[in-house]
């Protein structure tokens, strides 16, 4: 069922959601107090054992203090530096499973996969804010005068400290280090490449977090970003603080992240995605100035895709060489 664009307009849509005067400004502040942050990180043996790998879990504390929890799964007899990813998972759930990071830990590479704040894995959301916390995260600290509140910012700049975790690394080469994600963990790939410029490659599978605006204009009550549906039918009714919502959502809106990514892009969309629309993909996809490569999957929606498996595995491969 297309519900959407037709693919010509999408190739040339720039997103509908506004972008704060200060957006600059507040994401420069961010990386500031992340500068300020430790990289020091806590390494415990996983109970999980292979062959191939070294398991553990890595813990760190990011901003305001919350405990992060990663998977870190490095090749076993490495000799030398070697090339890394950072893996980022979709939304409510987890960094999963060990034995899905082996393969790509048996060609030499070291993965590091996060679990986002308060979501299905280890990490701990400790923010305290004003208004709902019933439903969803892209509202969560909504209700707070400073934008600075809003738990994606918090999250986006886990991203980058895990990243500069996985740099700091000896048997990592820093000049070899990838993102990858799929719906959120999209979106936090995007986001990562565009606040640390030394990753060199990025996987987004159809990302969320992009052009809220655009979402809401079509139909998203069954969707991601369905959330937003709830905070105007339960908190503002008739739709007061409608330009002020869209605004500071604005601050956490990968599609003005986008311009900033320096690394080589592989990104999918499935023009059947009704939880991520193709239309909020390409505000962001339209944006990026880097390198970058689209793959359009039509009669898929937001769903394991077949095939796409093989070719960011094939993408990433140029990190394998030193």
């Amino acid at each position: 069922m297309k519900f959407d664009m037709p693919l010509h307009e999408l190739k040339e849509y720039q997103g509908t959601n506004p972008k704060p005067r200060d957006f600059d400004e507040f994401w420069e502040r961010g990386l500031q107090e992340l500068s300020r942050q430790s990289l020091e990180y806590e390494l415990i043996p996983a109970k999980f054992t292979s062959r191939v790998a070294e398991c553990y879990d890595l813990y760190f504390t990011g901003v305001g203090g919350a405990r992060i929890h990663c998977q870190l799964v490095r090749p076993k007899n490495q000799i030398g530096q070697g090339p890394g990813l950072v893996w980022f998972h979709g939304y409510h759930v987890s960094s999963g499973d060990w034995v899905d990071k082996l393969g790509y830990a048996a060609e030499g590479y070291t993965i590091l996969a996060m679990d986002c704040r308060g979501q299905g894995g280890l990490s701990i959301d400790n923010s305290q804010v004003r208004g709902t916390t019933l439903k969803g995260h892209i509202i969560r600290g909504i209700e707070e005068e400073n934008p600075e509140k809003l738990y994606y910012r918090q999250v986006f700049l886990d991203t980058v400290q895990a990243a500069r975790i996985l740099f700091s690394m000896e048997h990592v080469d820093v000049d070899r280090v990838g993102v990858y994600g799929a719906s959120q963990g999209g979106a936090l790939a995007i986001v990562c490449s565009a606040l640390e410029p030394k990753i060199k490659k990025t996987v987004a599978v159809y990302p969320f977090l992009s052009d809220y605006k655009r979402a809401w204009d079509l139909d998203i009550a069954n969707s991601a970003y369905e959330e937003i549906h709830y905070y105007f039918k339960f908190i503002d009714p008739n739709h007061e603080r409608e330009e002020e919502l869209f605004n500071k959502l604005g601050y956490i809106d990968i599609q003005h992240l986008a311009e900033r990514v320096k690394s080589q892009v592989l990104w999918a969309v499935g023009m059947e995605d009704q939880i991520c629309p193709p239309s909020t993909q390409f505000a962001a996809y339209n944006k990026i100035q880097s390198p970058k490569q689209l793959k359009v999957f039509y009669e898929y929606g937001h769903e394991h895709i077949r095939t796409f498996g093989d070719k960011a595995h094939s993408f990433f491969s140029d990190l394998l060489d030193k």
